[in-house]
């Protein structure tokens, strides 16, 4: 909400655009489960793991950036059986608020993206005898709710503000990627679409998730909607994969490939102000100073070895 949120390696920053027209900036240490339990970065694995804490970061920040805003509203309120929760668990109340966000967020997921596409797939069933070519059509009928989704919260006022700093977000990345001073006037010039953007790698979940279901035989509708449960880690953490590889590699044919996802940014990114890449940019300086600092440091002495900064593309 009216701001941007930047990942470095240890820490997050949320600045946000206030209604008094100031800049105001929470930072947050991070320390993931990969870090204290080393088998989790396995290649998938760590896919699955990201994938998580990136959904309960999200939710943290969306309510982070609501107070640092100066207008909370009554919907970020905590309920009586949120209270009731916080007080059987012994749990803050503000972490069963995140907890709850994220649940209701997975249930209408699977309703949306999973329950929905099935039972529409279900009704094809008596014209259409090969399970492989149902388990397609589900795929593609999915896909469709997916960007027909996307499509109408990108028309809701609110949410092309959020698209608006995205944009911004993904011009100050490149920015930062170009070894540019990050000021407004250089970061203006960039495009909005990122190749490592959230919005690509949702797309190559879809893709994956295709070719993997239609492997499956048809079952009733129970377990149909529980084994694309089961397997959706799997395919979360094999996208990720596809998506760290693809942002590293200067291939053309990989271009090829993360295209459509380039394209499908249009709907989630929106062409933003100088006053939005002013706050994108703070973000990026408040969660990467010592990295900055770093560099600069680098370009004082030319012999420094660099590899010091490198881990800061992935922000």
């Amino acid at each position: 909400m009216e701001g941007v949120m930047m990942k470095a390696p240890d820490r997050i920053a949320i600045a946000v655009r206030r209604s008094d027209g100031n800049i105001e900036v929470k930072k947050q240490a991070l320390s993931s489960l990969t870090n204290k339990y080393p088998i989790l970065k396995l290649p998938v694995l760590r896919g699955i793991i990201i994938f998580a804490e990136t959904m309960v970061l999200g939710v943290r920040s969306l309510m982070t950036s609501a107070e640092l805003y100066g207008e909370e509203s009554e919907e970020y309120k905590p309920s009586k059986f949120e209270k009731f929760l916080a007080d059987k668990f012994g749990r803050e109340v503000e972490e069963v608020m995140v907890y709850t966000a994220v649940a209701l967020a997975i249930v209408f997921a699977i309703g949306l993206f999973i329950l929905l596409p099935a039972l529409l797939s279900g009704l094809v069933c008596s014209f259409v005898q090969n399970n492989t070519a149902v388990n397609l059509i589900e795929g593609i009928i999915r896909l469709g709710i997916f960007l027909i989704y996307l499509v109408l919260v990108s028309r809701v006022e609110d949410i092309r503000r959020v698209f608006e700093y995205h944009g911004a977000e993904h011009k100050t990345i490149y920015c930062y990627e170009h070894d540019e001073e990050l000021t407004v006037e250089n970061a203006r010039k960039y495009s909005t679409l990122h190749p490592r953007c959230g919005t690509a790698f949702l797309l190559i979940v879809m893709v994956i998730s295709i070719v993997i279901y239609s492997f499956l035989g048809w079952q009733n509708i129970f377990m149909r909607v529980l084994g694309r449960l089961l397997l959706l880690p799997v395919i979360a953490g094999l996208s990720y994969e596809v998506t760290r590889f693809a942002g590293r590699s200067d291939s053309r044919f990989i271009r090829i490939i993360m295209y459509p996802g380039l394209m499908l940014q249009k709907l989630t990114t929106r062409e933003p102000d100088d006053s939005q890449l002013e706050v994108a940019i703070r973000a990026f300086k408040e969660a990467a100073g010592d990295i900055l600092e770093e560099e600069e440091k680098v370009r004082i002495e030319p012999c420094a070895d660099r590899s010091l900064v490198s881990s800061t593309t992935d922000a």
